[in-house]
């Protein structure tokens, strides 16, 4: 198998399962569909995944680990470029979430995943999240603790999950506010980006 054969198939299927987790769910999703829409036999999925399992948490990590980089990244320059200021962090976690929701390739199908994993208990996907991406959180909630000290631990982790779940909204696009008509779409996420940041600063602040 050549290694462009490799990655057209693992990615054919990775894109399948976005749209049909994003449409029916993960349990309300059987490999079977996902074999159908890649166009691929079911030896092709244990291939590359083994498992539906594995396939799931390859969904989240396809989208999340290019995120978190770009997060991480944002967040290191925002403490070396703007000390002690709170705005330029929050926006090191809300601006990437925001352009990879508006990704052309598939960025909406994996904001309605984000979702369903928001909607669906499933204790093992939140346990891989948890164990790969939450030291982004953390590292976040170290930073905006150094700016608003006052702000005990428990309350600085309420507020953070506040605005996940806010961002998680804003991302959705499904909110009041929507894109006028001759506003680009880069325009609208930027000014998106900027009055959740505006509206988190407040409430970190308060």
């Amino acid at each position: 198998m050549s290694s462009s054969a490799h990655f057209s198939t693992k990615d054919r299927i990775l894109g399948a399962a976005e749209e049909l987790f994003a449409q029916f769910g993960f349990a309300g999703t059987s490999l079977r569909q996902v074999t159908s829409r890649a166009d691929v036999n079911i030896a092709a999925v244990n291939y590359h995944f083994g498992s539906k399992e594995n396939l799931v948490n390859e969904v989240f990590r396809r989208r999340m680990d290019e995120m978190s980089e770009q997060r991480m990244a944002a967040l290191k320059a925002a403490v070396e470029q703007h000390p002690g200021e709170l705005e330029p962090i929050l926006a090191a976690f809300v601006e990437p979430a925001l352009a990879m929701a508006q990704d052309r390739h598939g960025g909406g199908a994996f904001v309605r995943v984000v979702a369903r994993a928001y909607a669906e208990k499933n204790d093992r996907l939140r346990k891989f999240l948890s164990d790969h991406y939450g030291h982004v959180l953390r590292e976040f909630a170290r930073a905006i603790a150094a700016v608003v000290p006052n702000l005990s631990k428990e309350e600085l982790y309420w507020r953070l999950d506040f605005l996940a779940g806010a961002l998680t909204y804003a991302m959705a696009d499904f909110g009041l506010i929507k894109r006028p008509a001759g506003t680009g779409e880069a325009a609208h996420r930027e000014r998106a980006a900027r009055e959740l940041i505006r509206f988190a600063a407040a409430g970190f602040k308060s």
